[in-house]
């Protein structure tokens, strides 16, 4: 069995942390330099505020309604998602991360339960019935452990979370849609018979299966396919022959309860990409330095987390295709490199390099990232034979490390490197690092990570 923990309306659920106020009442956050909405709470959905709506038009829209707006904190999202993670580290069997919000986790037939719920067992017992709760005699009630992660993570994290736990990462994902959605469900939704499943599927709209997509999503409705239980009906032959995608058809496979889509424990991601839109036009190779080189930067911290190494860097860099009236430019670049590393230093090299070879004066630009690909585990690494260093190879290492180091307790950009730094408008001034230099008027603050931001008790 599979389960899947989904911390609900994730960004918005981190901020209402230290803003209890908040609770029951309508909450947006903004995207990268407060550009559109990109998670809501369940109040501003009912109000009809979509994902994706800039923010300047919620004014225009809600003239009397009373929104709170959060600019983007992922340095405070990163944080409180790790403690939730971290607590089912230690409830679950096995588990991976899929994402900021979202761990899958895997039962084998022997799980049972041992963590007393919150209140005890009597207490717990009282409710549900001796038999439900007795860890003696319990195997696999995951129902009963679903409910009692959920109160653990609400009680010591503050978020809440809805879980599913299905046979198949698939129907899981379903069931923790089913978990959110209804309250009768306590927050963990368990599909383990194939009744459950069939009824399950034929509530569940095609689109919003996980793996579909939406331009399959449009092709399956023109075929007259329009509930999860549809696809799961059609013959195998016709899946292969009409969609031609490995991915889909392992989404049917998993859909009529086969478990298809391999566990991703060990996986490592094959690419990485950082980039950003702009807070205005950019013409200066200055400036654009010292965006790809916060992105190069990320690209870098994200590599080591995964423990690998990277032997392509790209840079890509393109002005506004909504701006029409003035002149057009997009250009990609990679460069090869003869020995896999995570350096920040190499990785910023490489980009300041590849950057410099597609900049182009006189253009508008909107846009810029970095990609890193040819990636591979750090060790073994092949390495160079006629230039490679071994000793200066050792100090870079020790060296990320001391600054992932300092980073991680201090808060992130505690320690940069100089071409990360933006400087003042006026050319004066302490130089400001990318999570201040970007558009923030409504970011909370750090109260978990950065010593200046503790909460002070009158």
């Amino acid at each position: 069995m599979y389960g899947i923990v989904d911390c609900d309306n994730c960004y918005v659920s981190c901020e209402r942390v230290f803003r209890p106020d908040l609770n029951g009442k309508p909450v947006v956050v903004l995207s990268n330099n407060d550009g559109c909405v990109v998670a809501r709470s369940n109040e501003a959905k009912k109000m009809g505020i979509k994902a994706g709506t800039p923010y300047y038009q919620l004014a225009q829209m809600f003239p009397n309604e009373k929104i709170a707006v959060f600019s983007s904190n992922y340095e405070l999202y990163g944080e409180l998602t790790g403690r939730v993670v971290e607590i089912i580290r230690q409830e679950a069997p096995a588990y991976f991360r899929y994402s900021i919000d979202e761990c899958f986790v895997y039962f084998n037939s022997q799980f049972t339960i041992t963590t007393p719920p919150l209140g005890g067992w009597g207490a717990f017992n009282s409710q549900f019935g001796a038999s439900a709760a007795n860890p003696d005699t319990l195997n696999s009630n995951l129902k009963v452990w679903g409910e009692n992660l959920h109160k653990r993570i609400r009680k010591s994290v503050g978020m809440p979370v809805s879980i599913g736990i299905a046979p198949t990462k698939t129907l899981a994902k379903m069931a923790s849609f089913f978990a959110k959605k209804y309250t009768g469900y306590r927050h963990c939704c368990v599909i383990d018979t194939d009744e459950k499943r069939r009824k399950a599927l034929k509530l569940f709209p095609i689109d919003e299966v996980w793996g579909i997509g939406r331009r399959n999503a449009a092709r399956l409705h023109s075929m007259g396919v329009t509930t999860a239980f549809d696809f799961a009906q059609m013959p195998a032959s016709l899946v292969r022959a009409s969609l031609n995608n490995i991915v889909i058809y392992r989404t049917w496979q998993e859909l009529n309860g086969m478990d298809a889509i391999p566990n991703e424990e060990m996986a490592k991601k094959k690419s990485i990409c950082t980039s950003r839109s702009f807070n205005g036009m950019v013409t200066d190779l200055d400036t654009l330095k010292t965006h790809v080189s916060n992105y190069a930067a990320r690209c870098a911290e994200k590599l080591r987390q995964q423990d690998t190494v990277a032997t392509i860097v790209a840079v890509f860099l393109n002005t506004n295709v909504f701006r029409e009236d003035l002149p057009q430019y997009w250009n990609f670049q990679e460069k090869r490199l003869t020995v896999g590393t995570n350096s920040t230093i190499d990785i910023v090299k490489a980009a300041m390099e590849v950057l410099q070879s597609i900049y182009i004066k006189g253009y508008h630009y909107k846009k810029a990232g970095v990609i890193v690909m040819g990636i591979g585990p750090r060790s073994p690494m092949q390495l160079d034979l006629f230039d490679f260093h071994a000793e200066q190879f050792q100090k870079m290492k020790r060296l990320d490390a001391v600054i992932d180091r300092i980073n991680k307790v201090n808060g992130s950009e505690t320690i940069v490197l100089g071409s990360q730094q933006y400087t003042q408008k006026d050319g004066k001034g302490k130089a400001e690092v990318f999570a201040n230099a970007i558009k923030h008027d409504f970011r909370s603050k750090n109260p978990t990570t950065r010593w200046k931001d503790i909460i002070r008790l009158k």
